[in-house]
């Protein structure tokens, strides 16, 4: 154990973040699954533990890959781009159904499911950070810098969105903001987007979701005219909020959470709040917003262009999907499927939220350990 201990490194804040976060989840989840538990026939604990577990085996694969080098992940991007766009193929094709969505892939023999978007975050975030970091010296080149980069964008975008939307356009979102930093030209860059909206507007209108993303953008613009059916989750999450108060009616005292379908996942930022008032909410947001900080003090740090892209696009992607999930509970958006990274109760999601938390911690380890240099048999640290 004190081996373990003494092996973590990076930046001590994130885990300190991670341990918060940690808690907050085992906490907010127990609270939000009564329902689910009444529905599967099981007890509340088992439910929790099964939770447990994955939090405790993401943060091993956070130590794990806070261990590897971050230059290694280099490598690793190309391995897992070509893994990811015939998984995301296979899941439109053949995934798991859940509420009219095909987001998920079955893991053989574990009665476990993953959604392949997840996995495709960390592919694309990588690969743009490499193959930014690498052709800087050509990054004007339309042939060999910008095609490959607007491609692998644009597929996976495409890809993601036919399936899941929300997370589709927060992907595409990092990825704009990794060609900004990545010194990408402002008429490339709107092309990029150019391309997007295109995307975007044939997924709204000619995809196979078509009507769900129309319905909901409808609800959300017009509430007052929506189906009663359409808006129930959107009404009692603000009703959450709403009867919170100050500091909440405390922990386990939710009323909301036997309406909410999707308590402990989409909408738990709702029965935090509910249960622990505005002081919660704000100190949840604090949470995040101090990550982004950390994040970005490791950014700014980074000797290597590909650690620092790497770091910001995976640290963009943590915290704009925190705060899309906490703007769609307190109705800034309309209803998405979107956990909150590292509370919800998510599973497979976890994990690879875990992984990229452990990646931004390699990255910052490089930056926390002197650096040796070795002159014959002395080795000199600064």
């Amino acid at each position: 154990m004190n081996q373990i201990i003494n092996g973590v490194r990076g930046d001590r804040w994130i885990w300190l973040v991670v341990i918060l976060l940690s808690l907050i989840s085992m906490l907010s989840v127990y609270s939000a699954i009564g329902t689910l538990a009444y529905k599967r026939g099981v007890g509340a604990e088992s439910i929790l533990m099964k939770h447990l577990a994955m939090v405790i085996g993401g943060i091993v694969l956070m130590y794990i890959s806070h261990k590897l080098d971050y230059r290694y992940y280099s490598g690793i991007s190309k391995l897992l781009m070509i893994i990811t766009i015939p998984l995301l193929l296979y899941t439109l094709l053949f995934g798991s159904h859940v509420n009219e969505a095909s987001r998920w892939i079955a893991i053989p023999g574990t009665g476990l499911s993953f959604q392949t978007s997840d996995l495709a975050k960390l592919a694309l975030i990588t690969f743009l950070a490499r193959s930014l970091s690498r052709k800087q010296e050509n990054i004007k080149d339309v042939k060999e810098s910008f095609i490959p980069i607007m491609g692998a964008v644009c597929v996976v975008f495409i890809l993601i969105a036919l399936a899941n939307l929300s997370t589709a356009l927060m992907l595409f979102g990092v990825s704009v903001l990794l060609l900004i930093i990545g010194r990408i030209s402002i008429r490339q860059i709107a092309i990029v987007c150019l391309a997007g909206a295109i995307l975007l507007a044939g997924v709204i209108f000619l995809g196979p979701r078509r009507h769900t993303y129309i319905s909901r953008i409808h609800t959300f613009m017009h509430p007052e005219a929506a189906n009663p059916d359409k808006s129930f989750q959107a009404d009692h999450a603000k009703i959450a909020i709403a009867t919170g108060g100050l500091f909440g009616k405390g922990p386990g005292k939710s009323n909301e959470v036997n309406y909410l379908p999707e308590a402990y996942s989409d909408e738990i930022y709702a029965i935090i709040v509910e249960e622990y008032g505005l002081t919660g909410g704000i100190v949840l947001i604090a949470i995040y917003l101090f990550l982004l900080y950390r994040c970005i003090k490791i950014v700014t740090k980074a000797p290597k262009a590909f650690g620092a892209l790497l770091a910001a696009g995976l640290s963009f992607s943590l915290t704009i999907q925190a705060f899309a999930n906490m703007a769609v509970a307190v109705g800034l958006g309309p209803v998405t499927g979107v956990p909150l990274p590292f509370v919800s109760m998510g599973g497979t999601s976890i994990l690879f939220t875990s992984i990229a938390f452990g990646i931004i911690l390699s990255v910052s380890r490089d930056i926390d350990e002197p650096k040796k240099v070795v002159v014959g048999e002395i080795s000199l640290a600064p």
